[in-house]
């Protein structure tokens, strides 16, 4: 086990996500501006350079299964592929990408799947750490200028931290993420159901095949075995 200290890792991020958090933070003070959230971001500069792969997961997780069987789905990376993740399964970025939508109206963003672009969820990441600083493209995405051209693009503004940027340059660059099946990241959370979007929702939240890991997110309780 090794300990990292939370402020070293923020110094060492801060200078490469600075020009993110204003797109993808609630607000200065505010739980997701810290620069931490955005860690998996640049894990790849963090981390020493021996470490190749890398699982980052929420606290709020229930294992089903056995965690080295997730370790597995590094082998099923397409080429060009850098991360993992599981698609987010409510519609909060059909609501986040609202005025892009409305301007492109035969759009997939936003939309559910499976034809659809409904957008990532961050609690679990595989991160090919090897394939990420390989990657010339993802290192671009970073770049100031390229977050600022993309968030013009689409008029976003979110508030989830590193999952808003995956999600992001998920519709603009699917080839760099590989997408988890949902039972791998099985979300609880239906705050957007009592929110505006009952007539859609289950669209977005169904998940078929047995659970291998819950996600209470929003403080959604987990079912007891």
């Amino acid at each position: 086990v090794i300990v990292h200290d939370v402020n070293e890792l923020t110094e060492k991020l801060f200078p490469i996500v600075e020009a993110m958090q204003k797109h993808f933070s609630a607000g200065s003070g505010t739980y997701y501006s810290d620069s931490i959230f955005f860690l998996s971001v640049a894990m790849h500069h963090i981390m020493p350079k021996e470490i190749t792969q890398i699982i980052q997961v929420d606290l709020d997780l229930k294992y089903k299964t056995n965690i080295r069987d997730l370790f597995d789905e590094f082998d099923n990376f397409p080429e060009g592929a850098v991360i993992g993740i599981a698609r987010e399964m409510q519609p909060v970025y059909r609501h986040t990408f609202w005025q892009y939508r409305r301007e492109n109206p035969q759009t997939k963003v936003g939309e559910p799947p499976p034809d659809g672009l409904p957008g990532f969820n961050s609690g679990v990441l595989l991160l090919n750490l090897e394939a990420m600083r390989q990657s010339k493209l993802y290192n671009q995405l970073l770049e100031p200028t390229m977050v600022q051209k993309l968030t013009e693009k689409y008029h976003f503004k979110g508030h989830l931290g590193d999952q808003d940027f995956f999600t992001m340059v998920g519709m603009e660059h699917p080839e760099l993420f590989h997408v988890l099946d949902c039972t791998w990241n099985r979300q609880l959370c239906t705050w957007w159901k009592d929110h505006g979007y009952s007539d859609v929702f289950d669209q977005y939240f169904q998940c078929e095949g047995e659970v291998k890991i819950y996600h209470g997110n929003c403080n959604t309780p987990i079912p007891e075995d």
